[in-house]
């Protein structure tokens, strides 16, 4: 069955596999008498026995203790674990991919579409916040995924999104090839509550807001007031947020109130139960078959556009967070 003659006619590398396939058997069983001489086992050699070390023979090997260089980035308990992604290099990329200014809807869905492929994977993430081209995922406190290292909290979110970004493009830009893979780098943070965690969101609502008020006033004074883009970052300038909105409205009658929510606020995605009505072919005890209407309720991420600086929305939504004392 086995070739196991010492004079087999083997190469030098025969030879050593042939003896380090004996000496694991040898290791299985303890001895040879057992198998009625079925294997004549030389002498191993120290080039064979050293790969055989440890409690565990088969698991471990000389070269394991390379694992001692990695280091611990288990994240703290009762913290909130948040991943913020941004698009690495966008403006280059908006600009080859003739992105819309200062809006491009096609590309605010598809990073919202994105982000909720990542929820609906990592379903322990209670609440997400994106605008422009950045998400923040935020995982529950109590969250024992992947043992709480941030190294897999940070690559499991930051491929799920790239990878959904790629699949969903066709969805938004239609036969608009996407010309090169987009790249997102990412961190993570941690806050030990829910006051932290809500001052953590309304600062990038509040950077949403400030930088959609700039971007919408500047790409005006180019598009509709015929000026460079050099002398629109002139006109800006040491301007304050009532200075842009007048310019908007004394010159050009555009109110900034109006402008869609999805672009002043961002976008703020949620779990949410659902009722949702389905049919289902049933099999009744007569043996008749027909179409039954089933109500069932279902978690879905929901999209939100709206202020999340205010407390409203949290009391709208009192079960996204989790107590304090937890």
């Amino acid at each position: 069955m086995f070739e196991t003659s010492a004079d087999s006619e083997e190469g030098n590398h025969g030879s050593f596999s042939s003896t380090l396939f004996k000496f694991g058997i040898l290791m299985l069983f303890g001895s040879t008498s057992g198998l009625g001489g079925f294997l004549r086992c030389p002498a191993v050699p120290a080039s064979v026995r050293h790969l055989f070390t440890g409690s565990s023979i088969m698991a471990k090997s000389k070269f394991e203790y390379v694992r001692n260089f990695e280091i611990d980035d288990t994240c703290l308990h009762n913290c909130y674990i948040v991943v913020r992604l941004d698009g690495r290099n966008f403006h280059k990329f908006a600009e080859m991919h003739k992105f819309i200014k200062p809006n491009d809807d096609r590309a605010l869905g598809l990073m919202s579409r994105s982000a909720r492929s990542v929820m609906e994977e990592l379903d322990d993430i209670i609440i997400a916040y994106g605008q422009s081209d950045e998400f923040s995922f935020v995982f529950k406190r109590t969250t024992t995924w992947f043992k709480r290292r941030a190294s897999k909290f940070m690559t499991h979110v930051a491929s799920q999104f790239s990878s959904s970004y790629v699949f969903y493009w066709k969805e938004f830009f239609g036969e608009q090839p996407l010309l090169y893979p987009p790249g997102f780098d990412g961190r993570v943070v941690l806050y030990p509550s829910d006051r932290n965690l809500k001052d953590y969101l309304s600062w990038r609502q509040a950077d949403c807001h400030i930088n959609n008020l700039y971007n919408t006033t500047f790409w005006t004074l180019v598009q509709k007031g015929g000026l460079s883009t050099a002398q629109a970052e002139g006109r800006l300038k040491g301007t304050l947020a009532a200075d842009k909105n007048e310019i908007l409205f004394s010159e050009f009658d555009i109110n900034y109130n109006n402008e869609s929510a999805v672009y002043k606020k961002g976008t703020t995605l949620i779990w949410e139960k659902r009722e949702e009505t389905v049919i289902k072919h049933m099999k009744l005890p007569n043996e008749e078959e027909k179409d039954v209407i089933v109500a069932r309720s279902r978690r879905r991420v929901e999209a939100y556009h709206c202020d999340i600086i205010g407390e409203q929305f949290w009391q709208e939504h009192a079960d996204v967070l989790e107590e304090d004392d937890c």
